[in-house]
């Protein structure tokens, strides 16, 4: 009995400290641009000055616990995939049947899941002109 209990409670241990994500993009151009080396090739800038072109979306759905910083990296790496210089326009949005419920202004913010979608976007060569 007292293996069984010690099971159960480190199942359950491994299971609560696990994080689920759930990584997609949308192209949205038939232009190729091939993807990066590594996501660290692919930068974050929450104001772009320089010219570009939107190149697709990437989304990240992970539990509301997660933050920004917590999915930043993945949407770099999907992003460099789609071979971006950059995501930009980073929102976030609870997602599934939660915002379903009849009684929104009574839960609140007690959603679970949240996605965090993010512009990959290149930027525009303006050397040649």
């Amino acid at each position: 009995m007292t293996k069984k209990i010690l099971t159960l409670a480190a199942l359950t241990l491994l299971v609560s400290a696990c994080s689920l994500y759930h990584v997609d993009s949308a192209d949205l151009t038939t232009n190729y641009y091939p993807s990066k080396k590594s996501a660290s090739d692919v930068v974050y800038m929450e104001t772009v000055t320089r010219p570009y072109d939107t190149i697709g979306y990437v989304t990240v759905s992970t539990e509301r616990r997660n933050t920004i910083e917590d999915v930043l990296g993945k949407m770099k790496r999907e992003a460099a995939i789609l071979g971006a210089d950059a995501i930009t326009d980073i929102k976030s949005d609870a997602s599934g049947e939660w915002k379903k419920l009849p009684a929104q202004k009574l839960i609140g913010n007690a959603y679970i899941r949240v996605n965090f979608t993010a512009t990959a976007i290149i930027f525009k060569d303006t050397s040649a002109q």
